[in-house]
């Protein structure tokens, strides 16, 4: 029996397009396989039941009560105390050394109108020369409060408060320094210098001043 030759056998990708029997129709040319796609990005778990916002805190009302907010009330501020300051010197010298004392407060920086010198025996002589012209003169010039203001411990009642106050002890009648120390003290804001005998002052402020 002859040999009948076989077919060669071709391999499909060496083919040209293969034909469907059934439609005819030329087979979709294989598309090439893509790369690798990039990572997804993690999604977030699934949320949780929401949960209520946490109440706002208040304070414990013993803080509380320490501590009132803007509209609480305001707690009244305390007196302000003035410091006093002892210069000793004697009844002819008190006077000198009141004005050195105005001249220390001015040259650290104190303003003129900031200082009150009030004397218990001779007044000083600018006082005395300003009386001259009048006393609505003199007293115009305190209120404006440009300058140091000289007064005697008779009238120094009428003089308003200042943030320094400088008293000389340099005589006048008998109880002129416990006279003019208490109130030296109720005008002085920041600071009391006083000037005169040690012993004489200490006892007049041991008293209560």
């Amino acid at each position: 029996m002859p040999l009948i030759p076989e077919e060669p056998q071709i391999h499909e990708s060496a083919q040209g397009p293969r034909v469907t029997p059934a439609t005819g129709r030329t087979a979709p040319t294989p598309r090439p396989v893509p790369g690798p796609r990039p990572a997804a990005p993690s999604r977030p778990g699934r949320p949780g039941p929401l949960r209520p916002a946490p109440p706002v805190q208040r304070m414990p009302r013993d803080v509380a009560a320490n501590n009132p907010g803007p509209s609480g009330p305001a707690a009244p501020a305390a007196p302000a105390t003035p410091q006093i300051q002892l210069i000793p010197a004697s009844a002819e010298g008190a006077l000198d050394a009141a004005e050195e004392a105005v001249d220390l407060l001015l040259e650290s920086g104190r303003a003129p109108g900031d200082v009150l010198v009030i004397t218990t025996g001779e007044p000083h002589p600018w006082a005395a020369h300003e009386l001259s012209f009048g006393e609505a003169s003199y007293w115009a010039q305190h209120d404006a409060r440009d300058d140091v203001f000289y007064t005697d411990a008779a009238v120094a009642s009428r003089a308003a408060s200042r943030p320094v106050v400088v008293v000389a002890v340099n005589g006048g009648a008998d109880g002129a320094a416990a006279t003019a120390l208490p109130l030296a003290h109720s005008r002085a804001g920041a600071l009391l210098i006083v000037c005169g005998d040690p012993q004489k002052i200490n006892a007049v402020l041991g008293a209560g001043v």
